[in-house]
């Protein structure tokens, strides 16, 4: 059992909206709940009550109420929920309109900038009137090319009140992936941006916008934020008009909210695309509504007077989800660029001056900085500060510590984990619950969320697949250009027929606690054991000597070698007396069967846009097959560099021959 590291008082358990939940709960069904693992049951088990339950309590604006609340609660794919009800998504995140600050951005190189509600709200209307005037009409597609910036989150709420449907890419997407995702879903409106600051260095995005708008005839309109220069020449630019030419000149048009069924298209988010073209995910408006308003209404305890800012860009779900913050009358802050530049203390600057509550940010964010020294809480003042939420790859033990020891003692720490599949969470945080070391506080509620074994039979204190054996609102309505549904049933349901497959390795205790241990697909099987690779990075990337690491399995005829890549930190070299401390390091806190058979210094690790490591990359790599979609990856050309290795050791036979060092144990490269 882990050690607890936190728990919240009595007056904060008793404040949230968490325990004002539950007490509705009791006081209309008669029961005695005072626990969240009581709460979580009665969720899974009475699935249609616990989401009228929210819909009411949360206060979701609709002009029609639904019918029922779900068809069937336990069919996949294909349920229907909240048939009948009408509702704006654009609405929802608009309901407040006063001088509460509602938006709060900074940019590298950029001053800080501020919206109200208010602002906000017209701003929106005269973008929702020139989209009007353009024919805009519900279901097709308005998309972002774009920074993490105010008029990002204003194209998405205008496209949305006229029920058009969103998509986005950040501009880091190189041309080739913009095109495998928006090239699918052919939109009409384009917005960018004409460039970006990345380590104060201007980035020029009109060229590629250019060469991206050859393959995208169906585009009307391409709307250009000036960004990094006050008047950027657009003249390249086919059917381009600048965002002060487009918005409306009527200062205060209002909008005309179109009211639209529950299940309208409102995004269509994409899978990584490193095994081939992504996959065009399309959810609905309210299911992604209700799914994140619980999330940030019941396990993150967001209130109005909170400031939430989650480090993200425009192609990671977690905007999507940040965005949603609006819905609560919270203020929500943007960042764009690079959070370590012009040293690690940026983020933590602006938590400072902004006075946020709730920040959210990767497992990898917390690491880089550990391993960069950084002591926030003693350099910043984070008394405002009450939550730090991780999500993107698992948090391990040292991550949890370094956040009580280095950022604040006094806060909830809550490893997340989810997917951009349902645009939201599987396990989350529970505010009235104790942190435990290196855990995932819950399963979220009404989310019936279990660990199988290879069997589908349910396993705990073990680890198996995630799965979920009920349907939740925000899961996909269906895959672009998949009209028989073989594509959307092929990712989830052919490994348990009739039971969502997510493809991440679990372990849930006895007190519904988790933890995660990496991609099932990317399972290390040495000797017919199961390994999460995460179990391996847990005890590497705790050395300060290491930066970050990447593990995968060689199959040496009828088993498996576990093969590990460091990224060595700087000043350091991958020598004997290294390598004797990683292996012994793996050893001491797992087992033998994890400790590599090889071990080869890198320059860099891999990873997709969304900044996950790509294990089955290597591990096509080492086996002689090709990476398909590079462009999935944020830098692919690392992967040369493992080209280069295999092409070495194949020459040293060392592959053929199972031996998984090099000529010089493994230390040449």
């Amino acid at each position: 059992m882990g050690e607890i590291l936190w728990q919240p008082s009595s007056e904060r358990i008793r404040n949230t909206a968490l325990m004002k939940f539950m007490s509705r709960i009791n006081s209309r069904y008669g029961k005695e709940f005072r626990e969240y693992g009581d709460l979580y049951e009665w969720s899974i088990e009475n699935i249609p009550d616990f989401w009228a339950e929210l819909w009411e309590y949360a206060g979701i604006v609709h002009s029609r109420t639904y019918d029922r609340v779900v068809d069937d609660p336990f069919k996949m794919p294909g349920a229907k929920w909240f048939e009948g009800a009408e509702l704006n998504f654009a609405e929802n995140l608009l309901r407040h309109r006063d001088d509460h600050t509602a938006v709060v951005f900074m940019g590298e190189s950029m001053p800080v900038r501020k919206l109200t509600y208010a602002q906000l709200y017209r701003e929106v209307a005269r973008v929702a009137a020139s989209l009007k005037a353009l024919d805009i009409e519900p279901g097709d597609r308005v998309v972002g090319y774009m920074p993490n910036m105010p008029e990002t989150v204003i194209a998405m709420l205008a496209g949305a009140s006229r029920g058009a449907t969103w998509s986005s890419c950040s501009p880091d997407f190189g041309t080739q992936g913009v095109l495998d995702r928006f090239g699918q879903i052919e939109p009409k409106v384009l917005f960018t941006t004409d460039g970006y600051f990345y380590k104060s260095k201007h980035i020029d995005n009109l060229e590629r916008v250019s060469r991206i708008l050859q393959e995208l005839p169906m585009v009307k309109q391409v709307v250009v934020v000036p960004y990094t220069t006050e008047k950027p020449d657009i003249s390249g630019i086919p059917n381009a008009v600048l965002y002060g030419d487009f918005i409306s000149a009527d200062p205060d048009p209002g909008i005309d909210f179109l009211q639209l069924p529950f299940d309208h298209p409102h995004y269509i988010m994409y899978s990584s695309g490193t095994t081939g073209p992504p996959k065009c995910m399309v959810q609905g408006a309210g299911g992604v509504l209700v799914q994140q308003v619980k999330e940030h209404l019941l396990h993150v305890d967001l209130k109005r007077e909170d400031n939430l800012f989650y480090f993200t860009t425009c192609g990671w779900m977690m905007w999507n989800w940040l965005t949603c913050g609006l819905f609560q009358g919270a203020t929500i802050t943007l960042y764009d660029g690079n959070p370590f530049h012009p040293d690690p203390g940026v983020l933590w600057g602006l938590a400072e001056k902004e006075k946020i509550t709730i920040f959210g940010t990767s497992a990898g964010y917390i690491g880089a900085l550990r391993n960069a020294g950084a002591r926030p809480g003693s350099d910043y003042d984070l008394s405002d500060l009450k939550a730090v939420l991780s999500t993107g790859s698992p948090l391990d033990s040292e991550g949890f510590r370094y956040v009580y020891n280095e950022i604040k003692k006094d806060l909830q720490l809550a490893s997340i984990s989810g997917g951009t599949d349902i645009n939201s969470c599987f396990l989350l945080g529970n505010p009235i619950g104790p942190v435990y070391e290196g855990e995932l506080q819950c399963r979220g509620l009404a989310m019936k969320v279990k660990a199988y074994d290879e069997n589908g039979n349910p396993v705990y204190n073990q680890p198996g697949e995630l799965v979920c054996e009920a349907p939740v609102p925000s899961m996909p309505l269906y895959f672009w250009n998949d009209s028989d549904g073989s594509k959307y049933r092929s990712a989830y349901f052919e490994t348990f027929p009739g039971v969502w497959a997510h493809g991440d390795y679990i372990e849930i205790n006895d007190r519904g606690g988790a933890v995660i241990y990496g991609r099932s697909d990317a399972t290390l099987n040495p000797g017919g054991v199961r390994i999460g690779t995460a179990e391996i990075y847990r005890q590497v990337e705790k050395l300060t000597e290491i930066e970050d690491s990447i593990v995968t399995g060689y199959r040496v005829d009828s088993d498996e070698k576990v093969v590990l890549f460091v990224k060595l930190a700087p000043g350091y070299e991958l020598d004997e007396t290294l390598e004797k401390k990683i292996r012994n390091t793996i050893r001491k806190n797992t087992t033998p069967r994890h400790v590599p058979a090889g071990i080869w210094p890198v320059p860099d690790i891999p990873y997709t846009l969304n900044m996950k490591k790509v294990e089955l990359a290597v591990k096509k790599i080492l086996h002689g097959n090709a990476v398909l979609n590079k462009e999935a990856l944020s830098n692919p050309e690392c992967l040369a560099y493992f080209e280069e290795l295999r092409n070495r050791l194949l020459k040293s036979r060392a592959l053929q021959q199972g031996v998984l060092q090099g000529p010089d144990g493994g230390r040449e490269f």
